[in-house]
């Protein structure tokens, strides 16, 4: 399989309206569609999803589960009537789980992951005011994990494997990355225990809501390794390994090394070189362990009976990424320039980032998300002597994620220059309109531009076309993610004046 790596991330934002008259109140799922559809009507293209690829239930360990016994939640194959676009960028839009959803196109590099990630921050601030401004009421949306009373919602991670690489391997070998990986991935959170029943702060914000090491559900009985198998993708081929320990960053540098480091250690795996056995002796508890420990310097016992800390084990797969890396050039294994350079940076970064963790975390307050809400919420504490159990904390904690850049403390330290960032403004507005241009996004993305009021519905994998003139509706497969990129498809949409143009330019 090439090195070219395809992924990208999905997130599900956190909401409430404010001064909702009594007896009035919208419930999330609906208010949640009138943010989507505000969205949709200021763009003028509102088609549907195409499901017939999709298969929620369909377990790598090969099985399916019926649909007579999956939780209401895994049933994730069908809209309920709630709003479901498809964006110009070849994102996609919609209600999942009574939250707005932004799942950001399949792109190959982990800089252009935080590009589209962010676009995703600014399509819900517009979507949020345009639906307030129609509703007549605020409505707040915030990128987030949890409501701090028990409820936590997904930023979930894919990332398209190699069908042949054995899963088991995949288990065993990434199962410590992700548990380890909180100590710079962590968007940190006030609150300890899923209801926040103990007071306190701890860096990740979804480690409380695992309770397995490996499972199908994403909404309950949660998994470390989630064995969905829905590749969106030629299945003979391809693997989408859906990552759902995730949190919901808004430190472009974290979400630059969650991605980077997960894809480089993930090629490490798949070429079967991580030599060490990095197998945790308790994967669920250690979760929990490495997002309560501040200084992260707590030992996990490990099922080899050693005892090594979380930036231990990382630093163990940075050394394995990094031999692999230096064994890879330009021109083999569909390897560029520009993915070996992006590589060397995201392995440096790494390496500076585990050094400071072991001699002063706080140092890296102006690039991970958890360090940059503690020093915040520090000085709270100590101007106004304030235990962790203080509402106002939990308020605070609450608009550090706020997406309105008008109330947002993320973008207040952005402002003052308190966080680093790796794409600017102008980058993230082009985000949101224009697809990349190195993935199958590309040509769903332009078509939605070009054509749009003749899609009636889109997926990962297809298009569906209504072409005056023919009887039926026409799907157009998009099975290679890394086909419809701009160098194959550019000229032929451009000329193609209307979509029976383009429909036959293609050879049907």
């Amino acid at each position: 399989m090439s090195n070219r790596r395809v992924l990208g991330i999905e997130t599900e934002y956190g909401i409430s309206a404010l001064g909702e008259p009594a007896g009035e109140e919208l419930h999330p799922m609906q208010l949640s569609n009138h943010v989507v559809k505000a969205y949709g009507s200021m763009t003028g293209r509102e088609p549907g999803w195409d499901y017939e690829s999709e298969t929620p239930l369909r377990d790598i360990r090969g099985y399916e589960v019926s649909r007579e016994q999956a939780h209401p939640d895994q049933l994730t194959d069908s809209d309920l009537g709630m709003a479901n676009i498809v964006l110009t960028n070849g994102a996609r839009l919609y209600v999942d789980h009574a939250h707005p959803e932004y799942s950001g196109p399949e792109v190959t590099s982990a800089r252009a992951v935080v590009a589209y990630d962010r676009a995703g921050d600014l399509v819900m601030a517009i979507a949020g005011q345009e639906a307030a401004r129609r509703l007549g009421r605020p409505v707040r949306l915030y990128k987030n994990n949890t409501d701090g009373k028990g409820v936590s919602y997904g930023t979930h991670e894919n990332y398209l494997l190699d069908r042949r690489t054995p899963f088991d391997r995949i288990i065993r070998q990434f199962s410590p990355f992700l548990v380890t990986r909180q100590v710079f991935t962590g968007a940190g959170r006030v609150g300890i225990g899923q209801n926040s029943e103990t007071p306190g702060f701890q860096l990740g914000q979804r480690a409380d809501f695992f309770e397995a090491e490996v499972g199908l559900e994403t909404t309950l009985n949660r998994p470390i390794i989630n064995t969905r198998d829905e590749p969106h993708a030629d299945a003979g081929r391809y693997r989408r390994l859906h990552v759902i320990t995730g949190d919901a960053n808004l430190s472009e540098i974290s979400t630059y090394l969650k991605v980077g480091t997960a894809a480089l250690a993930l090629h490490v795996i798949e070429a079967g070189r991580l030599e060490d056995d990095l197998r945790l002796a308790h994967p669920v508890p250690a979760m929990q362990q490495v997002s309560r420990d501040l200084e992260c310097s707590r030992v996990l016992a490990m099922a080899d009976g050693r005892q090594l800390t979380a930036v231990d084990v990382q630093e163990a797969y940075l050394l394995a990424c990094r031999k692999w890396v230096g064994e890879q050039e330009p021109g083999s294994d569909g390897t560029s320039e520009e993915m070996i350079i992006e590589w060397q940076d995201i392995l440096e970064r790494w390496q500076r980032v585990l050094d400071t963790l072991r001699t002063d975390p706080m140092l890296l307050a102006d690039q991970l998300d958890w360090v940059a809400k503690l020093k915040l919420l520090q000085s709270y504490r100590d101007r106004d002597d304030l235990g962790w159990d203080s509402a106002k904390l939990s308020l605070i904690d609450l608009q550090y994620a706020d997406v309105d850049p008008r109330r947002s403390l993320y973008s207040a330290l952005v402002a003052r220059g308190k966080m680093r960032r790796l794409v600017d403004d102008d980058q993230i507005a082009a985000a949101r309109t224009d697809p990349p241009t190195d993935t199958r996004a590309y040509f769903r993305g332009r078509v939605m531009e070009k054509f749009g009021s003749a899609v009636v519905a889109a997926s990962w994998d297809s298009v569906i076309l209504d072409i005056p003139g023919w009887p039926a509706l026409q799907r157009i497969p998009l099975l290679d993610p890394l086909r419809g990129t701009s160098a194959q498809v550019k000229e032929l949409l451009d000329n193609s004046d209307t979509v029976a143009d383009l429909f036959e330019a293609l050879g049907h």
